[in-house]
């Protein structure tokens, strides 16, 4: 008589397919998620490669549009010459150049401190109560249109400079000029560098702060030794960004930089930066090809020059983040 405990031929047969079945579930689903990683990692790298295209295909674009200016004038006679007469074929980006270099700098000077300081409160002092009013703020800013800005500094920074500033240094001024757009835009992109530096901020780990604290030091030292030091290659390329917004910035620049087409001595001088000249005489260029392709040229300079700093910034990053 057969025991009771040994399992007969057809139960042996039963276990076997159901097991061969498991199996093959198992491969299936195995294969299903290659397939489906392999899928996934070939759409990103194709968008990644379109990213890439997309730069490319902008600086061929504008270089192609450049072309005509460039085979009337030499790269040195354009950008190292003062002369701007659309009508006899005279085109000088010197001006332009210069009123996009002032604007930027007084606005980096301007807001790098106070976005600094602003994130280093918000992340190391300020209570929840008070991150949880500043942060609304602070995306409130960020979210207003160019053209409001442009539209303040008109009525409450222009006379400012004109009324209260210039005339300590100056005879006369009418405040439109570099330190005015400088201002405006300084005042734009402090909630992109407050944003950006409470990011990099938040990655420095809480127990290195505990330790720095156990060890002695006050919270100010923490910070500094601390913090500011292992951020540092981030707050590097924080401002790299925010110089890259900063030089591309139109309509609030065009309001309030005076746009007189003269190289900037003083920041009480009127400027005339690269992108307000591409919005101020974009319409006119129809009737010119010459003038279109000068206006695309001045894009191009801008392109080239802030694809240039951001290069350079990220070599720079890069040595940082060895060497540390």
């Amino acid at each position: 008589m057969r025991s009771a405990n040994n399992p007969t031929q057809t139960q042996r047969s039963m276990r076997l397919v159901h097991k061969e079945r498991i199996q093959n579930e198992t491969e299936t689903m195995q294969k299903s998620r290659i397939i489906k990683d392999k899928t996934a990692e070939g759409v990103m790298f194709t968008l990644t490669i379109i990213s890439i295209l997309f730069v490319v295909v902008m600086f061929v674009g504008l270089y192609l549009k450049s072309a005509p200016v460039l085979e009337d004038k030499s790269l040195w006679s354009l950008i190292s010459s003062s002369e701007w007469k659309p009508m006899k074929g005279e085109f000088g980006f010197l001006p332009f150049i210069a009123g996009t270099l002032w604007v930027t700098f007084i606005a980096i000077v301007l807001a790098l401190p106070v976005s600094m300081f602003t994130a280093i409160y918000l992340t190391e002092y300020a209570r929840p109560r008070v991150r949880r009013f500043v942060f609304p703020a602070l995306d409130i800013l960020a979210a207003l249109p160019s053209v409001v800005y442009g539209i303040w500094g008109t009525l409450v920074i222009v006379p400012l400079i004109a009324d209260k500033i210039a005339p300590h240094f100056v005879e006369f001024s009418s405040g439109y000029t570099v330190l005015a757009a400088g201002i405006v835009l300084g005042v734009m992109i402090i909630p992109l560098l407050v944003s950006l530096f409470i990011e990099v901020f938040s990655m420095v780990p809480q127990d290195l702060r505990e330790a720095s604290l156990a060890l002695g030091a006050t919270r100010w030292q923490t910070t500094c030794k601390v913090v500011l030091k292992k951020t540092m290659p981030g707050i590097f390329a924080s401002t790299v960004l925010a110089i890259s917004r900063a030089m591309g910035e139109t309509i609030a620049v065009l309001m309030v930089c005076g746009c007189v087409m003269t190289i900037p001595k003083t920041p009480l001088d009127s400027g005339y930066p690269i992108p307000a000249l591409i919005a101020n005489n974009y319409g006119e260029m129809l009737s010119m090809p010459l003038y279109e392709s000068a206006l695309m040229f001045a894009a191009l300079i801008l392109f080239v020059v802030v694809f240039i700093f951001n290069l350079l910034s990220r070599i720079i990053l890069y040595r940082m983040e060895k060497n540390s």
